[in-house]
């Protein structure tokens, strides 16, 4: 029973090994050079030689890469598997499956088709969870979007809302009394006389009593002279 650790690991075994072939083919045809590449396309019968050129040479040089590395393997594998496709059909399907026959080479389509059928399958998503594909998916599912980060605002908002609702109100805090002024006692009150000009009535202070003044009408005494009568 296989794990998916093990199966992520023989994964990558394959990409690589594929991938290495795909590559050796398409530098070997840009080595050789795209225009000689296209009238050998047209001498095997491919129609359409110079762009069927161009494209399996970029196509299996980039292709292989891609593999390798797990970057865009669907359509890197869809890719992949026209080319080996084309390479069957115009080129290999009526030369018998292998490629040597004894000590003659048949040109066969094996290698095509071992090819094309594993392009196939990584297209359909059996290049594993050890890819750049997949990496790229891990960062994007770790990332909020925008989206969520407002949802989370809202919430946070609505939540702070409630929790301002279901709180108590706080009571006022009272202002300390000031401290009651002593009642003197009326012992230790010293006694101020009645004329006092600080003592005060309800109406006011009170008036010092007026003195009496003599009346100017009133004839001044004389003294008397040493007989007694008055002068």
């Amino acid at each position: 029973m296989r794990t998916r650790p093990l199966y992520d690991v023989a994964a990558v075994l394959a990409r690589l090994g594929v991938g290495i072939v795909f590559m050796a083919h398409g530098w070997q045809k840009i080595e050789a050079g795209v225009t000689a590449t296209g009238r050998s396309f047209d001498a095997l019968g491919v129609p359409l030689p110079t762009a069927a050129a161009v494209y399996s040479a970029f196509v299996e040089l980039l292709g292989g890469a891609a593999l390798i590395v797990g970057l865009g393997l669907p359509v890197t594998g869809a890719l992949l598997f026209i080319d080996m496709a084309g390479a069957f059909v115009f080129v290999h399907a009526d030369q018998g499956l292998f490629l040597v026959d004894g000590k003659s080479v048949q040109n066969g389509y094996e290698l095509v088709l071992a090819l094309g059928m594993a392009s196939l399958l990584f297209a359909a998503g059996g290049g594993g969870r050890l890819t750049l594909d997949q990496w790229v998916a891990s960062k994007r599912l770790h990332r909020p979007s925008q989206g969520d980060e407002d949802e989370e605002d809202a919430a946070s908002f609505v939540e702070s809302l409630r929790q301002a609702e279901t709180k108590p109100a706080k009571k006022p805090r009272r202002s300390p009394k000031p401290p009651a002024a002593p009642v003197p006692d009326p012992s230790e009150t010293p006694d101020k006389p009645a004329d006092d000009p600080d003592d005060v009535l309800v109406a006011g202070r009170r008036k010092p009593a007026q003195r009496r003044r003599t009346s100017s009408t009133q004839p001044a005494r004389r003294p008397a002279d040493d007989t007694g009568t008055p002068n």
